[in-house]
């Protein structure tokens, strides 16, 4: 089958995706499509949030942006250069910390600088600046398990920019926090981004937090998953989640999804055994 041409895009762009597909296990018995012609561009600075039903392949759209796994088809791009492999230009925060436990925070923070050998003296104080700017300096020589897990959180958020990152990758960061926890550190993300300059690309299954968070909302359809639409949110921040806007948005929202969820679910039970 032949490609389809490649839109025209700005090298200045933080992330250009152009008939972007992955096919998981391809080749083998086992194969299963997560993700079919994808394009999309994220300006620099833009805060762009991806929801779908589950399974949609969100999350491997981020692996693929950051360079953990290769596309099946297509090309993705950053500030005009081909991802091809990881880079500090490009952090993923997961769900889950994966903070090491017998390091302190800073030596957490500043763990990929010590893998690039950079000395102790400097690692620190990138660290202290990092945990300056989520709020944590206090935490500074404290162990994981001596902080909540929305502090957790904040120091995984300050790991990822004591890499000077352009772009910032995150997928369902606040999905385990309780729903106060999670409001709070919507507002501290939103703090982190403006001083940050960063762009990001955060996924999410809450309508709610995408609303609170985005510039624009990119809709993904049941797997295999394409761009179904991409919806702006043209509301002043900081937002008022109960006013007229942001509802109308969420019944905008949800019906965009409605099918999609409803075809995913129809999916799973298909394959469930009898």
């Amino acid at each position: 089958m032949a490609s389809r041409p490649i839109r025209p895009f700005s090298s200045r762009d933080a992330v250009v995706c152009r008939n972007v597909s992955k096919v998981w296990a391809d080749g083998t018995d086992r194969a299963h499509p997560a993700l079919r012609d994808i394009d999309l561009d994220i300006a620099p600075g833009e805060f762009t949030v991806l929801i779908g039903p589950s399974g949609c392949g969100k999350s491997t759209l981020l692996y693929l942006v950051a360079g953990l796994e290769p596309e099946t088809e297509g090309e993705i791009w950053s500030f005009g250069d081909r991802v091809a492999a990881p880079s500090p230009d490009r952090s993923l925060i997961f769900q889950e910390t994966s903070l090491f436990p017998w390091l302190t925070v800073w030596q957490n923070v500043s763990f990929g600088l010590s893998i690039r050998g950079t000395p102790a003296a400097e690692r620190k104080a990138v660290a202290r600046e990092a945990l300056h700017r989520v709020g944590l300096t206090e935490a500074i020589d404290k162990r994981p398990d001596e902080l909540s897990g929305g502090m957790r959180q904040r120091v995984a958020v300050a790991r990822a920019l004591a890499m000077r990152p352009k772009v910032l990758l995150m997928d369902e960061p606040f999905a385990a926090l309780d729903v106060q926890t999670r409001t709070k550190m919507q507002d501290f993300l939103l703090d982190v981004w403006r001083e940050s300059a960063a762009s990001i690309l955060f996924v999410t299954h809450h309508i709610e937090e995408a609303i609170a968070l985005a510039d624009r909302v990119v809709v993904f359809t049941a797997r295999p998953g394409r761009v179904k639409t991409v919806v702006p949110i043209e509301i002043p921040r900081p937002r008022d989640p109960f006013s007229p806007r942001s509802e109308a948005l969420r019944k905008e929202l949800t019906d965009i999804l409605r099918d999609e969820v409803d075809r995913a679910f129809a999916e799973q039970e298909a394959l469930a055994p009898a």
